[in-house]
């Protein structure tokens, strides 16, 4: 796209929510992929997309990852990698029976919902699990416990309709990407009908989607406007958008500046960016470089939290 006279272009604030983008877990998945691939050379295969980001399976498949849906579609002489959305025990279960050499990139916080799963069956719980049907974190996370353990409840309708035999023995666990103020809403529900749950032994949600969200909210209030860098599959990009919305914006999701639309800034004289946690800082200076061909920019930097976790590698990879 060509770029607008100067003299054309209308001034336009932008508000650009920190922290943003990339997590300690995202930044760790992708980098066990890079370093498989530098250890066993290409290629290596990975059981769904390692992280919810078009850009980032395309630039690892550009390196020699190949991503695929199930086990049986890799191989058995090729190392396999598990998503960082965390996998059913069946699935390293298989791999081991098939005497694959595979990596897990499950992020220790999925990790621990599942830990803290485990530990509820064994004390003869039954789980009460907040989250969203179909998405890959649940998908494994009910695959840590026997079937019939664990109940989905994913409105506060649901949490309200739910009927259990033994109301003296429940507990509740959380995805780690709902929207926080959906999340503590349900969790009253439940709490209210079942005064005896048992709760997680600290905040299932994690810190990165927290505090994306916060920094939305932070911006959302002064903005026309919000874009959220992130994929339609992102759990935790979804709900940044419906922070924004929430607190009056108009909000879009997109993945590349490539689908903006330029009737959405009609009207708009302030606008806010933010990015899920699958999303490389690329894409926000991406979009902020598209929105500068047709307008001044005033771009303003607020953040309402500093980041500074990391996560170790799994053994494996420096072996």
């Amino acid at each position: 796209m060509a770029d607008i006279d100067p003299e054309l272009k209308r001034p336009l604030r932008v508000l650009v929510a920190g922290p943003r983008g990339f997590c300690a877990g995202v930044d760790r998945a992708i980098r066990i992929v890079e370093l498989a691939l530098e250890k066993w050379g290409a290629p290596v295969y990975v059981r769904h997309e390692i992280v919810h980001n078009r850009f980032v399976v395309d630039s690892l498949r550009a390196k020699g990852a190949v991503f695929v849906e199930e086990l049986d579609e890799v191989p058995e002489d090729v190392p396999v990698i598990f998503s960082a959305h965390g996998v059913a025990k069946s699935v390293p279960k298989a791999a081991e029976a098939r005497k694959m050499v595979y990596v897990d990139a499950t992020c220790p916080l999925v990790s621990k919902v599942h830990r803290q799963a485990e530990r509820l069956i064994e004390q003869g719980r039954h789980i009460i699990f907040v989250g969203h049907a179909g998405h890959p974190e649940v998908i494994g996370t009910f695959g840590q416990v026997p079937e019939g353990a664990m109940t989905l409840v994913e409105t506060i309708e649901d949490a309200e309709s739910a009927v259990f035999a033994d109301t003296s023995r429940l507990a509740f666990l959380t995805q780690t990407t709902l929207s926080v103020d959906d999340t503590h809403a349900i969790v009253d529900a439940l709490r209210r009908r079942f005064p005896e749950i048992q709760a997680p032994r600290g905040e299932d949600i994690c810190y990165a989607t927290s505090n994306r969200q916060d920094a939305v909210k932070a911006i959302a209030g002064d903005c026309d406007v919000v874009f959220v860098i992130g994929a339609p599959n992102s759990s935790n990009s979804l709900r940044l958008r419906e922070v924004a919305e929430r607190c009056g914006a108009r909000a879009y999701l997109v993945q590349r500046a490539a689908e903006l639309d330029w009737a959405w800034l009609d009207g708009a004289n302030t606008v806010g960016i933010s990015a899920g946690a699958s999303a490389p800082e690329v894409l926000v200076q991406e979009l902020l470089e598209a929105l500068g061909k047709r307008c001044v920019l005033s771009v303003e930097q607020i953040s309402t939290a500093v980041e500074d976790v990391a996560f170790k590698l799994p053994r494996v990879l420096s072996e």
